[in-house]
């Protein structure tokens, strides 16, 4: 069977590409035919991403949709869900997440087949739910803690937070370390440090 795999990051900062090897490998042990790997750093909340909708237009007829967990695919309100899979019911792609033994294990047809459809169908919508939630309250951690900062008279976010990222790589880089050694000081991805001294250097 024919499958096209999709990946996904949140920033730019993280790498989208982090489970391809692990993902190609499995599908080569379930006998998958990869056709081509869609990547993309977009936040799973948005429902239009350009590399999805590609793999959407790309993909044929019966095609396998091939992630490494629910909430690499989606973390969208259950309106948008509803529309994704949707989407992928017209070209009848099935979903495999390669965390979700139950999506791959059985490609049996008749009863058995339409039974375990259900079953799948069910466990992927409670972990889409699940991941929506977990990223709504996550957001909401991140709301209250910056009014807790604002009550107790701190400066947070904006340009404040980043003047401080940008005055410790500065600080750090002038020293001689190296930008992995940078990034893992300031708790930041390597490709900021190397944006931040480009933009020194050029200053």
């Amino acid at each position: 069977m024919e499958a096209r795999i999709y990946l996904r990051a949140s920033t730019k900062e993280q790498d989208s590409k982090r489970a391809e090897s692990a993902l190609l490998e499995f599908a080569s042990s379930k006998n998958l035919e990869v056709v081509e790997t869609y990547c993309e750093n977009c936040s799973g909340t948005k429902l239009e991403r350009p590399q999805l909708n590609r793999l959407l237009q790309d993909s044929q007829q019966g095609e396998i949709l091939l992630v490494e967990s629910v909430d690499r695919l989606s973390r969208l309100r259950q309106e948008d869900f509803d529309t994704l899979k949707l989407r992928l019911s017209e070209k009848r792609l099935k979903l495999v997440v390669m965390d979700l033994p139950t999506t791959y294990e059985h490609f049996s047809e008749g009863i058995t087949g339409s039974i375990m459809a259900v079953i799948n169908n069910m466990l992927i919508d409670l972990m889409a739910t699940m991941a929506r939630l977990d990223q709504e309250k996550r957001v909401e951690r991140i709301r209250q803690g910056m009014k807790k900062a604002k009550a107790q008279g701190k400066r947070v976010g904006g340009r404040a937070k980043n003047q401080d990222l940008r005055n410790n790589i500065k600080k750090y880089s002038d020293k001689g370390m190296t930008a992995e050694e940078v990034s893992k000081l300031v708790d930041c991805g390597i490709a900021t440090v190397y944006r931040v001294r480009r933009e020194l250097s050029s200053q």
